[in-house]
């Protein structure tokens, strides 16, 4: 077990098991490479990546199936690699993938989400990317309205 301290949610003790990496680091946040997922049945389908490192950094993230179930996920051949996934098999979001859309709030008030660059984790071996999508085929802000799932069908996301 180690323990960091947070902003928001204080002093948190975790198993090493429960964090995720980031090899490459986030597009603009290139030294922050370890992340906690934390959810709590409250904020469900809400996640918060808690950056290990910097106890005021943490991202609100949703199950990009609970913004678009329909949501087709696309990675690259490099971001497979960096995951560590075989370039030949389907990933599909569900038992080898979690795909989390990452939460704005303008300035207006308005909620979006980012489904341009969703981070992709294996939960095999908790290794993640932020995958871009180079299709124009969805928005890095589009506008929040949570689809409902279905009654006891809430999707796994990164544990």
């Amino acid at each position: 077990m180690i323990e960091i301290q947070t902003k928001y949610f204080g002093s948190i003790s975790l198993d090493r098991g429960l964090v995720v990496e980031f090899p490459a680091g986030l597009p603009g946040f290139q030294r922050e490479r370890t992340f906690l997922a934390i959810e709590h049945p409250r904020t469900a389908p809400l996640v918060m990546l808690q950056s290990v490192a910097t106890p005021h950094l943490c991202f609100l993230a949703l199950p990009v199936r609970a913004v678009d179930p329909s949501y087709q996920l696309q990675i690259s051949g490099e971001d497979r690699a960096v995951l560590g996934l075989d370039e030949t098999s389907d990933t599909a979001i569900g038992a080898e993938v979690a795909a989390l859309a990452l939460v704005a709030v303008r300035h207006d008030g308005q909620i979006t989400v980012n489904l341009m660059s969703p981070v992709v984790v294996n939960r095999a071996n908790r290794r993640a990317v932020q995958a871009v999508r180079w299709d124009g085929v969805y928005s890095h802000q589009h506008p929040v309205a949570l689809a409902p799932m279905e009654t006891g069908a809430r999707e796994r996301t990164c544990s």
